[in-house]
């Protein structure tokens, strides 16, 4: 479950109309950057989870409209800002079912994010973008 709100938060981001442009949250994004050639390969010049990536920090690939996760993939609904976050709702897919999640996220810098959510849990994660 933690995977999939971290999928749905990041979907949502690549919407928004905050600051922070679509392009910039491109990439590979996990718990640190020492997880990082852990968990993501190039391949033909595209990113790539590797086979035991979830054995690991897991995490989460964008791709222009696109967000990935080994197990899970996500469709924007609805964003809005809300003083310094980002409030996000996406439907989640496992390929068994669909959920919608809602999500809190700050950024804290260019490749830096928290992600917090209050159902069906509190959780609150932070993100950084690996570079490959």
């Amino acid at each position: 479950m933690k995977g999939l709100k971290s999928l749905a938060l990041l979907l949502l981001l690549i919407a928004q109309s905050a600051p922070v442009q679509a392009a910039d949250l491109n990439g590979a994004w996990t718990i640190d950057t020492a997880s990082c050639s852990k968990v993501f390969t190039k391949k033909n010049n595209e990113i790539a989870f590797k086979p035991d990536a979830d054995l690991n920090a897991g995490g989460v690939i964008i791709q222009g409209n696109r967000i990935s996760g080994t197990f899970q993939k996500c469709t924007f609904k609805s964003m809005h800002n809300d003083g310094s976050n980002v409030k996000v709702t996406a439907a989640c897919s496992d390929g068994v079912s669909v959920s919608d999640v809602s999500y809190d996220v700050k950024f804290s810098g260019e490749n830096n994010i928290t992600v917090s959510s209050k159902q069906p849990t509190p959780v609150e994660m932070m993100y950084v973008r690996c570079s490959l």
